[in-house]
């Protein structure tokens, strides 16, 4: 039993991260202190001083944990990774976790390509964004190769190198072919200047050269040469127009304003690059009851800038807390000087209530969208409980699904709807153990044995402690399972909940000729749905998400796998040297085409190393 009067005593008096954990030993608060004794003793003093949340988690606390450091930056630090690794149910978190592409110029090459990524690295490269919009960063990208002719192949190609023979892109005019020695280092760099250019929103002087040379052509008669330079200047403006323009005098700046009702609060952010706005995003934070606008804030700061690659110079708030702190870390992430401003008056003040006001109209929508979906999801759900004859309405359903390739990473997944929405904390992922080859009944079998025996093992040692049930990873059992697949695998999962007296309905999802979801397979017997209906609808939503999360699993071990393999046939690179290689690279497609002062600025990798990896991937070219 956990003696919190004798751990509250011995706390010490430095900086640190906590850790509360309930009656399972699952995390469900982290927060960093400036002074531990001090800050975990509020816990446990009147609750009268409480948060209503506070009050609540308080209940379910069942010991806690505390980690020193050696300041209050490196908590800081600490309490944000540790907050990704177990998402704790009382942190406020984030609904969406995305990594934003960026446009990628790879200006240490010769010749240099143009393509859209989503790692931002201090690597001497050009990057632009983050943008929000991935379809638009896509389809400015595809503009700008119908302007500008430069390479997309990854061949690492050097002025003065040996030539080869261009390809397709040469002969429909899309590339200068440097591979072939057709265009110098500098007359492809002018090139690259007007991308960079544009990118910048410095876009009347390409236009005026187009013009000009549209002009010239159609004098000469070219009017085909006129015409593609018509089409060329169209999609610079339409990239212009991309671009949207607010006037005043930004730079690299990110306006953040909140909106919260009496549960829920929405964050509006706005990007600000070069003068323009050349984005915008809203994320919905969970557990901001009766939280203050200045916690929300700082909290979203961490949770967002913790996650992604590029902080900007300036950063707009109404109401922060701790801003010293978080300027030095946001400062030590971008390597420079970073402000958190609360604008007063002025241009900025009236674009960030701007972006408050679109933080409202954003929550208005998405409330109404929540209760719009609800009652979709309820009809569908009551749809089913009646195709069934369920005695009870489906809340929770799990589905199942198996994913390998020749019985090769073979790995089962289980995927959560809750209300007809899906639950992605609740998601759990296995690899399989016990079977070898490709033996999908098996394989089910064994995973369908280890989620329920964990469930009843849980259940039984919550009723050994005599304490309140707040649920574990797999205590809590679906009204509803349904299988990716037909008759054998729900006989499958009948077989186990059998040998486990368990009684749970269980239902089989069918799919046609054409990969497309036709119906369920219930008491043997196959049952035809409207394909119409929000029953399909919702039927077919839960198969493509077990089916998409159980393909995702099996991929992610199958490239580590080769990943690994790869670098394993490399001379001089341990298993450091390999961790430190991805790490840097993100992947053996960037690690082949780097250049060997690259390498060698790899920690942990010295000039013999990367001589080895350079000849590895380039024969004899080091």
């Amino acid at each position: 039993m956990f003696d919190f009067e004798y751990q509250l005593k011995i706390l010490p008096d430095k900086p640190g991260v906590y850790l509360m954990k309930n009656n399972l030993g699952e995390v469900i608060y982290v927060g960093k202190a400036k002074i531990l004794k001090n800050r975990v003793r509020q816990y446990f003093q009147n609750s009268k001083n409480h948060s209503e949340k506070v009050r609540v988690m308080m209940t379910h606390v069942d010991e806690f944990e505390y980690i020193v450091t050696d300041s209050e930056m490196e908590a800081l630090i600490l309490e944000c990774n540790l907050i990704k690794k177990y998402r704790p149910k009382y942190n406020i978190l984030l609904k969406d976790d995305k990594h934003y592409p960026f446009i990628k110029i790879t200006t240490n090459e010769d010749f240099p390509r143009v393509f859209v990524t989503r790692n931002h690295a201090k690597d001497g490269n050009k990057y632009f964004g983050p943008y929000t919009d991935a379809s638009a960063v896509y389809e400015t990208l595809e503009l700008i190769k119908k302007v500008f002719p430069v390479r997309t192949c990854k061949r690492n190609i050097v002025e003065g190198g040996a030539c080869s023979r261009p390809c397709l892109n040469y002969y429909i005019n899309i590339c200068k072919a440097p591979c072939a020695g057709f265009i110098n280092k500098g007359d492809y760099k002018k090139i690259i200047d007007d991308i960079i250019g544009l990118l910048n929103g410095k876009n009347a002087n390409i236009i005026q050269e187009l013009r000009k040379e549209m002009e010239e052509a159609a004098e000469e008669l070219q009017f085909e040469k006129a015409a593609n330079l018509r089409d060329k200047i169209n999609a610079v403006e339409t990239i212009m127009e991309k671009q949207k323009i607010f006037t005043g005098n930004f730079e690299e700046e990110d306006f953040i304003h909140i909106y919260s009702d009496e549960k829920d609060t929405c964050v509006q952010v706005f990007f600000i690059r070069e003068g323009k706005i050349m984005g915008r995003e809203h994320f919905m934070l969970e557990n901001t009851a009766n939280e203050e606008k200045e916690e929300i804030v700082a909290e979203f700061i961490k949770n967002f800038y913790g996650g992604t690659a590029h902080v900007p110079k300036n950063i707009y708030v109404p109401a922060i807390m701790d801003e010293e702190l978080l300027e030095q870390w946001l400062g030590m992430k971008r390597g420079s000087k970073v402000w958190i401003k609360l604008p007063k008056k002025g241009e900025k003040k009236e674009l960030l209530d701007m972006v408050e006001k679109n933080a409202k109209i954003t929550l208005e929508q998405f409330k109404l969208k929540i209760l719009k979906d609800k009652e979709i999801h309820r009809v569908a759900l009551r749809e089913l409980a009646d195709i069934l004859e369920l005695e009870e309405f489906p809340h929770r359903v799990e589905a199942y699904d198996i994913s390998n390739i020749q019985g090769v990473d073979s790995v089962g997944t289980m995927v959560v709807f809750e209300d007809g929405k899906a639950k992605n904390s609740d998601y759990r992922r296995f690899k399989i153990k016990s079977v070898k080859g490709a033996n999908d009944y098996d394989s089910m079998r064994e995973i369908l044995e280890r989620r329920f025996k964990h469930g009843l093992e849980e259940i039984k040692q919550i009723q050994e402690r005599a304490i309140e049930f707040s649920g574990g990873k797999f205590s809590v059992f679906p009204d509803l399972i349904m299988m990716d697949g037909g008759k054998g695998q729900v006989n499958v999962a009948l077989e186990v909940l059998n040998s486990l007296n368990i009684d749970i309905p269980v239902c089989g999802m069918v799919k046609d000729d054409n990969h497309q979801t036709r119906g369920i397979i219930y008491n043997n017997k196959e049952i035809v749905i409207n394909p119409h209906s929000n029953t399909m609808h919702l039927v077919t939503r839960i198969q493509d998400e077990v089916h998409r999360f159980a393909i995702t699993y099996h991929r992610s071990l199958r490239d580590k796998r080769v990943l690994h393999s790869i670098l394993e046939d490399i001379p001089n690179v341990g298993e450091k040297r390999r961790k430190e290689l991805l790490r840097k690279f993100g992947s053996i497609e960037n690690i082949k085409n780097a250049k060997l002062e690259e390498l060698i600025e790899t920690p942990s990798i010295d000039r013999k190393a990367a001589e080895s990896i350079f000849q590895f991937f380039n024969g004899s070219k080091a």
